[in-house]
């Protein structure tokens, strides 16, 4: 059966360009060779270039949630505890996972559609020693951007406290500099801003936090940080058997993104989310995420006032060749979510909003 390709224009998998699915069909060889050696140190290269980051880097073949297995089985140990920042369903997930691993977290909520801020991990700071912090940079299910490189600044003056962040839906899109900022581990994966298929998970990994997990014991196999690290730092290689043609389509598509430059990325994506949010005002809808604190990669659209129905417009862009997002959980048919991120440009957005007005004669 043959499906009409529709545009992807949601919050991940996001579109992928013919040449890069076709660095895929590329033939195999084997993953303990010494093309795999190559392929696999030249991905981690070019990202430690894209991040500008001295930091230690792994790709995975997973999801980017495999990274929240990951952060609870060996930066927090059994003793201690985790902050969870929780305002949208992908960092609640995070809390799901330290507590489902036997480990310890406290859940602050903040509303859907608020950002996490310094004041408020600050506060609980001051209360209660935790081992490590973590938050979405990114809350893909409501478009709330936290203030990252002010969060890090925060926890510099609690060396003992990791920071622990899911960037999955912002990661090669908006601005991220981990050295910098002072993230402990950063992740995500490659079907959003990278505009590659899913298939790979991402991490960036500070010092302080491969010594922690050197402390705990029981971190399984799959997800255990000091032995992927330590193969990669004797081998140059991955311990299981990784995605190669996956892999062989991130080295071409890092070299692009590269090539672009991740400031001139940050500006494209930025100018979508600008033009995007102006769209939204400008036709009478709300913007779900606070001012100050909105995504640039997926702009959700407070529909609660107008009261469009979105599985309808889905139906009439389908017909198009187009397909945005319905609102997350609780808010299906209350928002709309539009993913502007990986290679989409400006003029393709513009396109889309012109199909949205047409349908919806605006």
């Amino acid at each position: 059966m043959i499906l009409l390709h529709k545009k992807l224009w949601i919050p991940g998998p996001t579109e992928v360009k013919e040449d890069v699915l076709m660095e895929q069909a590329k033939p195999l060889f084997g993953h303990r060779s010494k093309d795999f050696t190559l392929l696999y140190d030249s991905v981690l290269t070019q990202l430690r270039e894209f991040f500008k980051t001295e930091q230690h880097v792994l790709v995975i073949t997973a999801s980017g949630t495999i990274f929240m297995d990951i952060a609870a089985r060996n930066l927090i140990t059994n003793e201690g505890k985790a902050l969870c920042c929780v305002n949208g369903s992908f960092s609640s997930r995070m809390h799901k996972a330290i507590i489902d691993s036997g480990k310890k977290a406290d859940r602050m909520e903040i509303d859907w559609g608020k950002a996490v801020t310094v004041e408020m991990i600050k506060e609980k700071l001051e209360t209660s020693n935790y081992e490590a912090v973590t938050f979405c940079y990114n809350e893909t299910s409501t478009g709330v951007k936290a203030d990252l490189k002010a969060i890090g600044e925060l926890l510099k003056n609690y060396p003992d406290t990791l920071l622990v962040v899911d960037a999955v839906s912002s990661m090669g899109g908006d601005m991220l500099l981990p050295d910098e900022w002072g993230t402990d581990l950063v992740f995500a994966s490659t079907q959003k801003c990278f505009a590659l298929p899913p298939g790979l998970a991402i991490g960036i990994v500070s010092q302080k936090a491969l010594d922690r997990a050197k402390t705990v014991p029981d971190k399984g196999m799959y997800i255990n940080l000091e032995a992927i690290l330590g193969y990669y730092d004797k081998k140059k290689q991955t311990p299981s058997t990784p995605n190669i043609s996956l892999l062989t389509a991130f080295d071409y598509k890092l070299k692009q993104m590269l090539t672009e430059g991740a400031e001139n990325i940050y500006r494209r994506h930025k100018e979508m989310a600008d033009y995007t949010h102006e769209w939204a005002l400008k036709h009478g809808f709300g913007l779900f995420a606070e001012e100050g604190f909105r995504s640039v990669t997926v702009t959700t659209v407070d529909n609660r006032e107008k009261n469009m129905d979105i599985d309808a417009l889905n139906k009439a862009l389908a017909e198009k060749g187009l397909v945005i997002a319905n609102g997350y959980g609780p808010f299906k048919g209350k928002t709309f979510r539009i993913g502007h991120m990986g290679d989409h440009t400006l003029d393709g957005l513009k396109e889309l909003l012109a199909a949205i007005e047409e349908i919806w004669e605006l």
